[in-house]
């Protein structure tokens, strides 16, 4: 009977929201979002996320920096927990969890009227600065005769002039409270539906539409990390990364990796003939889940993922393949107009796409590149593209920050490329990644879905990559925890498929 009339029973409807500071991966506080619903007249703790920090780890920074990023993260942490126990609990009190569009189109709202407080209070400060400080005397020269020239010679000085770098989004602080809020929001009605997140990502995406087939994207795992403060000469390579071929099971694929992993390992601790011995920090295993390594030019690493995979009866090329994260945005001298890809040896933006000619030419293995150019050089990603398209995937990471938020037109502000690494931070709404995800598919770009540096536990990103349809999903390494987490849950995943 209880059955029976249960379906009569009116729909669960969002009662509370509470939010609070939590730790994420690396002991930095970030936000979690609980939901509450009224279900059969009683109150319900439904389900709750964490979102990830927006903020990279400072390496090998000043304590002064390092200090000023964890104020301004504790800072926008606090605001964002006042938003969700204060103005969104009020806000989305007795809307249905199941209905993702008003959930976010509010949440949306709120953010732009924030946005514009914000605009107000720097004006206000602007112009107050304005009237405390009195005009400079009219007999003072101008600032380029006081320079004496120097300004001129600077620029003449510089080895080539390069496209300045474009400004950065300011994040506004305690904008993480609407995307934790929106996906709190997809994880409550998902539970309310008695379906997995990722079905329902899917739903959403399809308006209501079954999706015929769902599939589990690749993992790029992480292996090595011998990057811009990695030991070693090696600047270029924040990331090494194996990529299984797609007719292994994802089970396969992570058995395989581990043991590319544990051979690596070895092949550091005792260098075999022909892998020469190099700088090691072997026990450290940086943010991302990898081994922090040092080299000290671009094979040597390969070459030692070549002799892994030969020792254990394995092909590179054909058993795995590898992706690079360049990072190149990090490695950029703005004096010389080059890029610093091993200590003392620098590169000017065409050289670049020559060097990754070459080394794809050397080690057909490598089947992607994470941003080899800052998102700037433009001219250079087209030459790139044209170069390597047909080879190996040009993916724009760095190069795509920003555009994981509202698409107002059919610009998303990308370099010509194959794909663009999502991340799920911020103000990012579930619809806006549902928006911006078929805008990419509809331009034949590939999309993937990737882990922050400040990650937390919360494997939510998993189902957004499955239910989204992404070709792959980048996680970092198979070690800490909170990546470990997201592994496992892909393999559930796939088991349920």
């Amino acid at each position: 009977k209880a059955n029976c009339f249960s379906k009569y029973s009116k729909a669960p409807v969002i009662c509370k929201l509470v939010g609070r500071k939590v730790l994420d991966g690396v002991g930095r506080p970030t936000l979690e979002v609980e939901i509450y619903c009224i279900i059969k007249n009683y109150e319900k703790r439904v389900c709750s996320t964490v979102i990830s920090s927006h903020s990279q780890i400072l390496e090998n920074a000043l304590s002064e920096a390092t200090e000023a990023d964890e104020k301004e993260r504790n800072d926008s942490v606090n605001t964002a927990v006042e938003w969700v126990n204060e103005s969104l609990n009020t806000l989305l009190r007795d809307l249905k969890p199941t209905e993702q569009c008003e959930v976010d189109k509010i949440l949306g709202e709120y953010f732009i009227k924030k946005v514009e407080e914000e605009k107000e209070i720097q004006r206000e400060k602007e112009e107050e600065e304005e009237e405390a400080v009195p005009p400079l005397p009219s007999c003072v020269p101008p600032t380029t005769a006081l320079s004496g020239g120097k300004k001129g010679k600077t620029v003449l000085g510089a080895e080539r002039t390069i496209p300045p770098e474009e400004p950065t989004e300011s994040v506004l602080r305690g904008s993480s409270a609407i995307g934790a809020t929106s996906l709190a929001a997809a994880k409550a009605g998902a539970a309310i539906s008695h379906i997995p997140l990722y079905s329902y990502i899917a739903l959403l995406k399809r308006d209501q539409d079954s999706p015929k087939e769902l599939a589990v994207p690749l993992p790029m795992v992480s292996l090595l990390n011998c990057g811009k403060f990695s030991p070693g000469k090696l600047k270029l390579m924040k990331e090494i990364m194996l990529i299984p071929p797609v007719q292994l099971s994802l089970k396969e694929s992570i058995e395989r990796a581990l043991d590319i992993q544990r051979e690596v390992v070895k092949l550091l601790e005792a260098p075999c003939k022909g892998v020469r011995k190099v700088f090691l920090a072997i026990k450290r295993i940086s943010h991302l889940g990898c081994l922090v390594t040092g080299f000290d030019n671009l094979e040597q690493p390969l070459l030692l993922i070549q002799a892994a995979c030969s020792n254990i009866g394995l092909e590179l090329g054909t058993d795995m393949y590898l992706a690079i994260n360049c990072a190149a945005h990090e490695l950029i001298d703005y004096h010389k107009g080059k890029y610093e890809v091993i200590t003392g040896t620098f590169k000017s933006p065409d050289e670049m796409v020559d060097m990754y000619v070459e080394l794809i030419a050397n080690f057909p293995s490598i089947i992607a590149l994470v941003d080899p150019l800052r998102k700037e050089d433009r001219q250079q990603w087209d030459n790139v593209c044209d170069a390597l398209g047909s080879q190996c995937h040009l993916l724009a990471e760095d190069a795509a920050m920003g555009i994981s938020r509202p698409v107002t037109d059919q610009d998303v502000n990308l370099p010509k490329c194959s794909g663009a690494v999502l991340k799920y931070l911020n103000q990012t709404k579930v619809s806006d990644l549902l928006e911006l995800t078929g805008l990419l598919h509809g331009q034949r770009h590939i999309t993937i879905l990737g882990s922050p540096d400040g990650e937390s536990s919360d494997d939510s990103l998993v189902d957004l990559a499955v239910g989204l349809g992404a070709k792959f999903i980048k996680l970092g390494g198979l070690c800490r925890g909170e990546r470990v987490t997201k592994y496992n849950r892909l393999l559930a995943i796939e088991e349920e498929l």
